[in-house]
């Protein structure tokens, strides 16, 4: 039974998991829109919000932590220094997310990410 486990496996391993969320965060915060599938951008969206969360207060613990979970020290200085600062007076909801019709090689639903 699958009672409490909510994440999503993707048919993959934890550390494919962890490392597909990491690229599909980073292209995000570099792009600031990507299209991917829906269950993806479900899953990506926690995730992101808790980093530009942590940007937002900007010292050096939030950049080395942003650093770790990015892997990518150019795309945590622009979620630090060009990101975060546009949501300060925001409390949460950084990112939409908006349907697309379905793939049509394996009619996957389709959405883009964003940030608002």
């Amino acid at each position: 039974m699958r009672h409490h486990n909510a994440n999503r496996k993707f048919g993959r391993t934890r550390d494919e998991r962890r490392a597909l969320m990491k690229s599909l965060a980073l292209a995000l915060v570099k792009h600031e829109k990507i299209k991917t599938t829906q269950a993806k951008a479900k899953e990506l969206r926690p995730f992101v919000e808790k980093m530009v969360t942590r940007a937002r207060r900007g010292d050096q613990a939030a950049q080395r932590l942003l650093v770790a979970r990015l892997g990518s020290l150019s795309g945590a200085k622009k979620l630090i220094d060009e990101i975060a600062p546009r949501y300060k007076e925001r409390s949460g909801g950084y990112t939409r997310i908006v349907k697309l019709p379905a793939r049509t090689s394996d009619a996957s639903s389709m959405a883009i990410i964003e940030f608002v």
